[in-house]
C-alpha cells in the first residue's frame, strides 16, 4: 500500500482527457449479455476495477467467486447465479461481509431462489443453487436502502418464467441509477410499466445488439472539482453526452454555481472557469438521487470555504466504508467540520441535515486515509490545488479510475 505526495499545483488549469466508461452502465450490459441467448459487442467497457471483477466471475467455472471490494459486482452476481444451474459460493472482502444484503436475498428467495448465508445472517458469503421452483412473481423491497438491489431483480426479471413484479416499499433512494437499469433493458428490447410504487417486467427475451458505454460522469466529477478550486480552467473530456443515462451528470448543474460553465458537444464536454469569480458563501444540496458526488462536492466546498447544509447522505453509510464517518474524520484534518444537525431541524421535511464549514488550510501536510474506499482518495487529491496534500493507499483508485493519477498530474503540468 503506498501513499501519494501531491505539491501545491499551478492554479491556472488545462487538458484534455479521455475517460473510461461508466462502470455502472458497464456491470449492467454485462449481465444483460451474460442473460442473452445470442452474443454481442460492448465497445468501450470500463477498466475498472469492479468491471474487470464481473467479466472474470461471469466467465468462471470455479464453485467460489470472489467479489472483492465491488458492491455493485456483488449484488448483480447474486441474482444471476440464482437463475442459473449449480451451486456457488459468492463471496467478498472484510468490508464486503460487512455491508448487508438481506433485503436482496430474502427477495430471491420468496420468488423460489435457493440461497443460504454461510456466515452471518443478512451478509455475505452466500452459498446460491439452481431452484427449479425459481419462477418469479410479486415482491416488495424496500426501496430506501440500495437501488442496486432494485436494479440486480430487474436485470433478471425478463428470464423469469413469471416476470417480475416489483413493488418499491418507501421513499426510492438513488431513482437515476433505478432509471439507467430500466433504459439499458429497453435497449436491449424488454419492456415495462411503471405505476405508482409498481415496476412489471413480463417474461420475454434480451435481443442482443451492439452497445457503446458512455464515459463515467463520477469521475468528471473529480475534474469538475479541479476546475471549480483553480483559479483558471479549461478542461476537455472526451465520452460524455448531455442527455446522459448517469443521475451523478448533474455535477454540470452544481459546478456552475462555483463558477464552471459547461459547453456540449459531440460526445465531448469542455469545462471553463474564468478569472476572479467567487465561490458562493453558502450551498445546499439534496444528495438522494445522486450519492456518489456528494463526497466530490463537499471537498470542493471545503477547498473554497463554502458553508454547506446537504442531506439525502443516508446511502452513504453502506458504502466502501461509513463516507459520512470518513468525510467526517479527514475534513477535520484541515480544519474544516461537517456536523449532523439537530433532530429538529429535520420534523418538517423528515430529512436529515449536515452543516459543513472551514476553509481547508494546514500548518503541515495532511495526510489523508481512504478506507480502501476510491472516491476518498479522488474527492480529496483536488486540494492539492489549495495545499500540499498526501493520500494514502493511491492504488484504490483502481476499483472505478485505474488512470485517475494520470489523468490529474496530466492537468496539474500542463
Amino acid at each position: 500500500m503506498s501513499n501519494i505526495l501531491l505539491k501545491e499545483a499551478n492554479k491556472v488549469i488545462k487538458g484534455e482527457i479521455t475517460l473510461t466508461g461508466s462502470k455502472s452502465i458497464a456491470n449492467r450490459v454485462l449481465i444483460i449479455k451474460a442473460l442473452c441467448a445470442d452474443e454481442f459487442e460492448i465497445k468501450n467497457l470500463s477498466a475498472s476495477d469492479d468491471t474487470v471483477t464481473l467479466q472474470k466471475l461471469l466467465a468462471s467455472d470455479e464453485e467460489t467467486l470472489n467479489a472483492h471490494h465491488a458492491g455493485t459486482t456483488y449484488r448483480f452476481l447474486t441474482s444471476y447465479l440464482a437463475t442459473q444451474q449449480g451451486n456457488n459460493i459468492l463471496t467478498g472482502s472484510e468490508r464486503m461481509k460487512e455491508r448487508p444484503i438481506g433485503p436482496l436475498v430474502d427477495a430471491l428467495k420468496s420468488l423460489g431462489a435457493d440461497i443460504t448465508y454461510i456466515e452471518k445472517d443478512g451478509y455475505p458469503p452466500l452459498q446460491i443453487g439452481s431452484s427449479t421452483n425459481f419462477i418469479g412473481g410479486k415482491v416488495s423491497v424496500a426501496a430506501s436502502i440500495s437501488s442496486q438491489f432494485l436494479s440486480s431483480l430487474l436485470l433478471i426479471a425478463p428470464t423469469l418464467e413469471n416476470g417480475l413484479e416489483l413493488e418499491l416499499v418507501g421513499d426510492l433512494v438513488s431513482k437515476p441509477y433505478l432509471m439507467m437499469t430500466l433504459r439499458i433493458m429497453e435497449y436491449f428490447g424488454v419492456t415495462h410499466t411503471w405505476e405508482g410504487q409498481v415496476i412489471k417486467v413480463k417474461n420475454q427475451s434480451y435481443a442482443a445488439k451492439v452497445f457503446f458505454v458512455e464515459a463515467d460522469w463520477s469521475a468528471a466529477s473529480y475534474h469538475y472539482s479541479i476546475a471549480a478550486l483553480a483559479d483558471e480552467a479549461d478542461i476537455t473530456l472526451h465520452g460524455l453526452s448531455e442527455n446522459s443515462l448517469q443521475g451523478d451528470s448533474v455535477i454540470a448543474a452544481i459546478s456552475k454555481q462555483f463558477g464552471v460553465e459547461t459547453t456540449y458537444s459531440d460526445n465531448t464536454v469542455r469545462l471553463t472557469k474564468k478569472a476572479d469569480i467567487a465561490p458562493p458563501v453558502f450551498f445546499e444540496y439534496d444528495f438522494l438521487l445522486c450519492p456518489d458526488i456528494a463526497q466530490t462536492v463537499s471537498v470542493m466546498c471545503a477547498g473554497l470555504g463554502v458553508q454547506g447544509l446537504f442531506t439525502g447522505l443516508q446511502t452513504l453509510f453502506i458504502k466502501e466504508t461509513d463516507r459520512v464517518a470518513a468525510l467526517q474524520n479527514e475534513l477535520q484534518k484541515v480544519g474544516v467540520f461537517l456536523s449532523k444537525l439537530p433532530a429538529k431541524f429535520s420534523k418538517k421535511s423528515g430529512n436529515v441535515y449536515y452543516m459543513q464549514e472551514g476553509k481547508a488550510a494546514s500548518e503541515s501536510v495532511p495526510v489523508f486515509a481512504t478506507y480502501n474506499d476510491h472516491r476518498m482518495a479522488m474527492a480529496f487529491a483536488p486540494l492539492a490545488l489549495i495545499l500540499d496534500v498526501e493520500v494514502e493507499d493511491k492504488d484504490v483508485v483502481s476499483k472505478s479510475y485505474p488512470r485517475y493519477w494520470e489523468d490529474m498530474m496530466g492537468l496539474f503540468q500542463q
